[in-house]
């Protein structure tokens, strides 16, 4: 735990009491100052000194680079504003002397406060230079731990304190107005660092941070930056400063037995490097492993121990500020490192870093601002006349301070590595380079962008649009040598099995049965949720070892309801839960479910009632008023049809009136039983009769299905229709004992006192059929697979009604479970393929001998818009027919009518009289002439004359007979023919029987 802050005052004020009398005599000796001079030849030109702090590690190789950049800074600065009136003096101050450890044994610190002993020492030198040394700024707190230390001194004495390297976020704050930051925010890289996760995929990570200032400041911004893709942070795995190797071995051996695979490290480059070799001496620099580093390891790469990356980091992702190559930039190294050996000879191969770049561009940001201020005196006004004092209480207060922190807050120059631009005290963020540690260095993979997120190159930036791609990155050698992207998460290798619950049931032991074998006190558990679970864990790619333990008590009974067992889930005692589940709203917000592997929905089971007073017209049901309507008129149309086709040449469409219209209504409707014995000669009529034929079989056949179909449903009708039937009712209902529906049901406004329980199908079944006036209950309320299970066992008595939907049955996990995922595609799998009808089949009892109890019971009768275009065809054929018989029958006696001097009218009765007779040239007339043609036309001629003598018609005049008894061609008619083939010994009734109907016909 990091101390409170004001712990970190009584400490403070503890140590420079205790400390003062050693201190003041190391200053005595004076600073050790610098003044940046100027090139300018010109020895007139009066410059006024303004003193600056400067407070660097210059024990480290770091603080003397960052010392020779900002020294450079000026040197470069001046040279080219010779004629500025201002020049910044440094005050170098060491943040680590020797004299904190001779404090500290004259004083006998304890072990305790020991830690903080370096920073009292910042803080006191802090002192001296605002008090003794009145400076204008303070440059360079190396660290957030140092910088937060003296914000509070910068704050009192109005004193800003420009940091370039204080990265912590907890830094910028209200509480700190006075704190310029020339360094990137450590929060400025936190979605790049979540982009590169929801790249991946990767729903879990576990933080490594080092236990200080520094470390502590990026958690917060990094875990919801995470969680903003979807990704969990089960643990933070905290390492103090100077944590020894077995420390950090057992916090390793930790994070081993958990499931998560992926690291995120953010501390310094050394103990980067020790967490790193333990790391790889354990087994965890293998193959599934993601490490990914902060910029607080990546941007000092150089200061690791190249071994170290040779061996122990290989395949590790890694955040780099981006520092783009400038022409600058190459100029400024060169002559930086000359500089340096020249001063520093000892030191071979020195190597710059972005600190020493902000280092340079902060100094020259901070000449440019007190430039602006003017001449003028740059003084304190001191609390008291203890001007050499090094306590709180003697701080001064710079007169300039105000203004010359207005002039850095916002100020914008061409930096060393581009556009170094001061927004509100903070440098604006900006791009970052993703790498990829290979070999002895760290290899460029791709950048992210605030605007455009990952991207392969910086050219493609594409402001409209984020993109989280990882086909953005390049090709990526991970941990163990390995090309294949990790999925994130293992098994943990300590042999730990997954510990998922089951639930007992007392009832519908079909989903899961639990058998106690009380002699090794050990569980059997089957059934078919637990066998789909199996063939789903057969299909993943990987091994997942897992124990089912029952949720149960000694006595093997069950330890609670299915919400109480999710509750395990949640506090993760256990790592699933396995069963009959139902995926609910208010479930998944604390726990994530599978995709289902059952049908969804909540259905109502209700009895049949048997409709014994059956209706004397249903019979009429089947077809609508309309259609029943349209084929009545289709038959009188068929038959008319039919009559006009066949009234000339056929005798069973001739004679009286009321026997045509009976034998035509006849044959017409007698086709749908197909029990017409008339004959039709005429093709026009025969295809008539066929397209008729076609459509009463079709209309005959429906029909029937729809009656039979009608009569059944009437035989199975629900007693209860809808739940709004049960409300009124005022009825009892059951429901599954310990599932959901029971608060489902109190919120569709049931009473509680109607609310039945029951534990499995056959309890269910014995209420319902007694009935709710009987203590039963009138419906049962259950998830649709449980009330399929009762129905295939009770078809015949239940029917189901649908009331609402559900997502069915899943497996639960804990939120942000990385098995998640692949179960899900696992049940994909094993429910599209032929294993799920297998174990359906063996644990759920077949329905193929039930009626479909999900069907409506509602029947609909048939309509014409079913049968519209069977009777088009049907009509389109007979008017077909009847105009080829109209334009034939015209066209062949037109000539003769046309030739008489009558009218139109008189024509076409003429045309209706030549229609009503017989057509002698049809073939079905010819058969019937003489056989004998030998006979002479004398004794036909006497028998014509005996047949009029023998009629009781009245005599005509003879133009009238002739035109009677003659046919178009002049020949005689048939009334004049005595038949071609009459009975020897009865010639006279044969002739009797001709005349009568010639007699009809006229």
């Amino acid at each position: 735990m990091t101390p409170s802050r004001s712990s970190f005052d009584a400490e403070k004020l503890l140590f420079l009491a205790l400390s003062f009398f050693v201190i003041v005599e190391t200053f005595r000796g004076g600073p050790h100052a610098a003044m940046a001079q100027s090139s300018n030849n010109n020895n007139n030109v009066t410059t006024i000194p303004v003193n600056v702090g400067v407070v660097l590690d210059l024990d480290k190789w770091e603080g003397q680079m960052e010392l020779s950049c900002i020294n450079m800074s000026l040197s470069d600065f001046y040279t080219s504003n010779p004629s500025y009136k201002t020049r910044l003096v440094l005050n170098v101050r060491n943040s680590k002397r020797d004299e904190v450890d001779a404090a500290a044994a004259v004083y006998a610190f304890s072990n305790k406060n020991f830690h903080y002993l370096s920073l009292f020492w910042f803080t006191i030198a802090a002192l001296d230079l605002i008090n003794n040394k009145q400076v204008q700024a303070i440059i360079g707190p190396g660290s957030s731990a140092q910088a937060d230390f003296i914000i509070d001194l910068g704050n009192r004495s109005h004193v800003p304190i420009i940091s370039f390297s204080a990265t912590s976020p907890s830094l910028s704050s209200i509480r700190s107005p006075y704190f310029i930051r020339a360094t990137q925010n450590d929060s400025s890289q936190v979605n790049a660092i979540s982009a590169v996760v929801q790249a991946f995929g990767w729903k879990e990570a576990v933080l490594i941070y080092v236990d200080n200032e520094f470390g502590q400041g990026i958690i917060p911004s990094l875990t919801d930056a995470l969680e903003e893709v979807n990704a969990r942070v089960p643990y933070r795995s905290v390492i103090r400063p100077s944590a020894p190797d077995d420390q950090i071995l057992e916090e390793l051996y930790k994070l081993m037995t958990m499931q998560t695979r992926v690291f995120i490290v953010h501390m310094s480059p050394t103990l980067g490097s020790r967490l790193f070799a333990k790391a790889k001496e354990v087994g965890m620099m293998s193959r599934g492993y993601v490490w990914i580093l902060t910029n607080g390891i990546t941007d000092l790469l150089n200061l690791v121990d190249s071994s170290v990356v040779a061996s122990s980091m290989q395949g590790v992702l890694g955040i780099k500020t981006y520092v783009p190559d400038t022409p600058n930039l190459d100029n400024f190294m060169v002559r930086w490192k000359m500089k340096f050996q020249q001063d520093n000879p000892s030191i071979l191969n020195p190597t710059l870093n972005i600190f020493g770049y902000w280092a340079y561009d902060a100094t020259r940001a901070l000449a440019i601002a007190v430039e602006e201020i003017g001449a003028m005196n740059f003084t304190f006004r001191m609390v008291n006349s203890l001007i050499d004092a090094t306590d709180l209480n003697s701080l001064g207060v710079s007169q300039n301070g105000q203004k010359l922190l207005q002039g850095l807050a916002n100020m914008t120059l061409a930096g060393l590595t581009g556009n170094f631009s001061l927004v509100n005290g903070q440098l604006e963020s900006s791009a970052f380079q993703i790498i990829n540690i290979n070999g002895n260095a760290a290899r460029g993979i791709g950048f992210w962008t605030p605007e455009s997120g990952l991207l392969s190159d910086l050219n493609s930036i594409n402001t409209s649009k984020y993109s989280t791609l990882k086909s953005n990155l390049g090709s990526i050698i991970w941990p163990g040598d390995s090309t294949s992207i990790p999925k994130g998460w293992e098994i943990p290798t300590n042999g730990k099995k997954l510990k998922i619950l089951v639930p007992v049931k007392y009832g519908f032991k079909e989903f899961v049965t639990v058998i106690q074998d009380p002699s090794t006190n050990t569980s059997q558990v089957t059934g078919y949720c637990i066998e789909i679970f199996k063939a789903v864990v057969e299909k993943l790619p990987y091994a997942v070892p897992y124990d089912l333990i029952p949720f149960a008590l000694p006595n093997g009974t069950s330890a609670g309801s299915y919400d109480d067992m999710i509750d395990q889930v949640i506090y993760q005692n256990y790592d699933a839960l396995v069963g009959d589940t139902t995926i609910i709203a208010n479930r998944s917000l604390y726990v994530d479910f599978t995709l289902p592997y059952t049908e969804s929905g909540v259905a109502m089971l209700v009895p049949y009632k048997d409709n014994k007073s059956k209706n004397a017209w249903v019979f009429l049901k089947p077809l609508t008023w309309d259609l029943w309507l349209t084929t009545g008129c289709f038959f009188v149309f068929i038959a008319l049809v039919v009559w006009i086709l066949e009234h000339r040449i056929n005798e069973d469409f001739r004679g009286p009136a009321a026997h045509q219209v009976g034998t035509s209504f006849w044959f017409s409707f007698s086709t749908m039983v197909f029990a017409q014995r008339e004959s039709v000669f005429s093709n026009l009529a025969r295809f008539v009769v066929v397209v008729w034929v076609f459509v009463v079989l079709i209309l005959t056949q429906s029909y029937t299905a729809s009656l039979s179909s009608l009569l059944v449903v009437q035989n199975l009708q629900p007693t209860v229709a809808d739940v709004n039937q049960l409300l009124k009712s005022g009825e009892r209902v059951g429901y599954l004992d310990g599932s959901f529906v029971h608060e489902m049901l109190k919120q569709m406004k049931f009473d509680h006192s109607r609310l039945v329980p029951y534990h499995s199908a056959e309890e269910c079944d014995a209420l319902l059929s007694n009935g709710s006036a009987k203590g039963g209950i009138a419906a049962a309320f259950d998830e649709v697979p449980n009330i399929k299970l009762v129905l295939s066992q009770y078809c015949n008595k239940y029917t189901m009604i649908r009331t609402s939907n559900t997502a069915g049955f899943g497996f639960v996990f804990p939120k942000g479970s990385p098995l998640v995922p692949d179960i899900s595609r696992a049940i994909l799998n094993v429910t599209e393929g032929p294993e799920m009808m297998e174990i359906e089949n063996a644990w759920l009892t077949s329905k193929t001998n039930c009626l479909d109890s999900t069907t409506s019971v509602s029947s609909n009768s048939l309509g014409l818009d079913s049968f519209v275009g069977l009777f088009l065809i049907a009509g389109a054929a007979a008017v077909f027919a009847l105009l080829i018989f109209i334009v034939l029958f015209v066209t062949r006696n037109w000539h003769d009518v046309a030739s008489s001097s009558d009218s139109l009218w008189g024509k076409i009765v003429a045309l209706g009289r030549r229609f009503h007779q017989r057509d002698l040239n049809s073939h079905t007339f010819k058969k019937g002439r003489f056989r004998d043609r030998s006979r002479v036309d004398g004794a036909n001629e006497i028998g014509a004359v005996e047949i009029i003598e023998n009629t009781d018609f009245p005599h005509s005049p003879s133009s009238q007979i002739d035109t009677d008894l003659t046919n178009e061609q002049g020949t005689p008619s048939a009334e004049q023919r005595l038949p071609n083939q009459v009975e020897e010994g009865c010639p006279e009734v044969v002739i009797n029987v001709e005349l009568t109907s010639v007699n009809l016909e006229r």
